[in-house]
């Protein structure tokens, strides 16, 4: 079968429709998302209080530059991840109501102690 070349151009011009139209919702999906950056030094995180969108899915990168191993854990985030000294870990989190969600260093959870905001 041969195209045209005025056939050619509908069909790739439907094809570049079809494209864009199933890359919205990437595009969408992008931007519910927070990214948050804490980082873990001498016994504490860095910021301890961060403040977040309600409804939105949040990104954090938690940064270890201790001497020691941590243990980021926060049981409403559902989230617990050991970090080596120096390393760096990504956790995903579904959108969250507004509400206070603790996040501690479970290996020195006196002093290493912080919370997301959801507004």
């Amino acid at each position: 079968m041969q195209m045209n070349a005025q056939s050619l151009v509908r069909t790739a011009g439907l094809l570049l429709v079809l494209a864009l139209g199933a890359a919205a919702p990437l595009v969408a999906q992008a931007q519910d998302v927070v990214e948050l950056t804490i980082v873990a030094k001498d016994g504490k995180f860095d910021p301890a209080e961060l403040s977040v969108p309600a409804g939105k899915r949040l990104k954090i990168e938690v940064r270890n530059e201790g001497k020691k191993a941590i243990e980021f854990e926060s049981k409403p985030l559902k989230v617990e991840k050991v970090i080596a000294p120096g390393a760096t870990t990504t956790v995903t989190v579904a959108p969250l109501k507004a509400g206070e969600y603790v996040f501690v260093d479970e290996f020195n959870e006196k002093n290493a102690r912080g919370k997301i905001v959801a507004k």
